[in-house]
């Protein structure tokens, strides 16, 4: 994990690659408490035995339950000392160029695009790109925005 001691020591790091998560596997019990948290019951998230006749072969995890966890694998690459809190202000770019199985073993990615000063603290942007273990393209890609309060 790399620590950052200040804000300063973040805005050297603006373009660098900080590193990689831990893995985390994707289960069909995460898929479908994300499904029912969100009420997208989908066959192609949920309904094993249709899934396996469908495109992928068996269940997918949702787009967006994979960029509800880049706040738990971003966690395990880097963290901001000497800061009051940070929080998740939003996503800019997002993408899913390849279907997660459920099942896989995910990691992400980050990349420090940009830090710009605002009244308080900072706004952070970070590419994130989530890869599946054996995968040939990313499952996904977006540019987190994090905001660090002093």
């Amino acid at each position: 994990m790399k620590v950052f001691d200040s804000l300063d020591t973040l805005r050297a790091a603006v373009g660098e690659h900080l590193g990689h998560s831990d893995w985390h596997t994707v289960t069909q019990e995460q898929v479908n408490a994300f499904a029912d948290a969100t009420g997208d019951h989908q066959w192609i998230h949920v309904d094993e035995q249709a899934a396996a006749h469908g495109p992928f072969g068996t269940t997918i995890a949702h787009g967006f339950l994979m960029l509800s966890l880049i706040p738990m694998l971003a966690a395990s690459v880097s963290r901001v000392d000497g800061v009051r809190m940070g929080i998740n202000y939003g996503l800019n770019k997002v993408r899913f160029p390849a279907a997660l199985p459920t099942g896989s073993s995910i990691r992400a990615g980050v990349r420090l695009i940009s830090i710009e000063d605002i009244p308080g603290g900072v706004h952070v942007v970070n590419e994130v790109t989530i890869e599946r273990d054996g995968g040939d393209k990313p499952c996904c890609v977006a540019e987190s925005v994090v905001r660090y309060y002093t």
